[in-house]
């Protein structure tokens, strides 16, 4: 399934708000095909779940399924969609991302999906056992 994305420098800008609700996502530029969608849409009917890669294709996916109530549909636009603890999902079922800098709305969208304890646990473990972070070391499976 392809999934045409264009990526901002301020998905790894730190949140410093003291109140995250008043930080400023910043917006990218998605477009989902509806080959695409077709394709989604028939893993789910099937039974299958839906695996992104990556907090990009996340956003997206995640954007399309609250613009639509939870339905995969061909679609393109800008999002500034901001995941963090308490977001229900809708679409993603697991997904690969890497281990992300504290303080990033990346690791509250991870948070948000597992629970901030279990994040707090497995980044603790990641630093004990000396994982590399910022997109340029280990990943993780979350589902």
């Amino acid at each position: 399934v392809y999934l045409t994305l264009h990526v901002g420098l301020g998905t790894f800008r730190p949140v410093d708000e003291e109140n995250i609700e008043d930080h400023k996502m910043h917006s990218e530029f998605y477009r989902l095909s509806e080959e695409s969608a077709k394709t989604l849409n028939e893993v789910r009917q099937n039974g299958g779940k839906i695996v992104a890669t990556g907090t990009t294709s996340i956003r997206t996916l995640e954007t399309v399924g609250t613009k639509f109530d939870g339905e995969i549909r061909p679609d393109s636009g800008w999002t500034d969609i901001f995941i963090k603890p308490g977001y229900q999902w809708k679409v993603v079922d697991s997904f690969i991302t890497n281990f992300h800098l504290p303080k990033s709305t990346l690791v509250m969208l991870v948070a948000s999906f597992t629970g901030r304890d279990n994040i707090l646990n497995a980044y603790q473990h990641a630093i004990d056992e000396k994982y590399r972070f910022f997109s340029f070391g280990d990943a993780m499976y979350i589902h």
